[in-house]
């Protein structure tokens, strides 16, 4: 019997019936959720993130390609000039700032891993605008590392209204997310969450009638 809607305090094990049942349902909902950021490699994903700050992902992959164009790798990225890095992405927002990061990532990059993106929690997050969200993206999808579960605007929102999570900091919904669901799904689960959040449980006219996860939602709005 699948689990339902929870009423009053819900125990652990309720709790965790039903992240099953909701993940269960996403998957089927949405068999092809993935990073919605146009990436060839590391490179160029890590630097989509660092883009995606504050910033839609789709005016990102209008930006990226002539980012990459101009600066193809780390390398090139390092000894770039800052006024010209800014004028190519100065449409995706805080792009002086982005500026600053994208070129100091890509030195500290070439300083510390010989140009190549490290594959590891500890060493993406201490990189130049690089913090845990963004090395949970890169390991996930770059390298199919389930180190963590990216928490961005969608996945904290839709946590809190499926009630996953009471938190609002992302570390501690992460860790929550974490305690729920298995290991080998948590990169896949941001993308479900992403995908429901944009396609269905949108922010300001949630499709509650249309939605695959009213039954088991205490804020469905029926």
């Amino acid at each position: 019997m699948p689990a339902s809607r929870p009423r009053g305090r819900e125990s652990k094990v309720a709790m965790q019936a039903r992240a099953r049942e909701i993940l269960k349902r996403l998957k089927k909902r949405y068999p092809d959720a993935h990073c919605e950021l146009d990436h060839r490699n590391a490179f160029e994903l890590l630097c989509a993130t660092i883009l995606s700050a504050q910033c839609t992902d789709a005016r990102v992959n209008l930006v990226a390609p002539a980012l990459f164009r101009r600066y193809p790798d780390v390398e090139a990225l390092s000894a770039a000039r800052p006024e010209e890095v800014e004028e190519i992405i100065r449409s995706t927002g805080f792009f002086r700032n982005k500026t600053k990061s994208l070129i100091g990532m890509a030195n500290a990059v070439v300083d510390r891993h010989g140009g190549d993106i490290p594959a590891s929690m500890e060493q993406l997050k201490v990189l130049p605008g690089v913090g845990r969200k963004t090395a949970n993206v890169i390991l996930g999808n770059a390298f199919g590392i389930n180190e963590g579960v990216t928490v961005d605007t969608h996945v904290g929102r839709l946590s809190r209204l499926l009630r996953l999570s009471r938190n609002t900091d992302p570390e501690r919904i992460e860790r929550d997310l974490m305690a729920l669901f298995p290991q080998r799904d948590w990169a896949l689960l941001s993308h479900l969450l992403i995908f429901h959040g944009r396609r269905t449980c949108i922010a300001r006219r949630p499709r509650c009638g249309e939605c695959v996860l009213v039954d088991l939602c205490p804020s469905a709005q029926l």
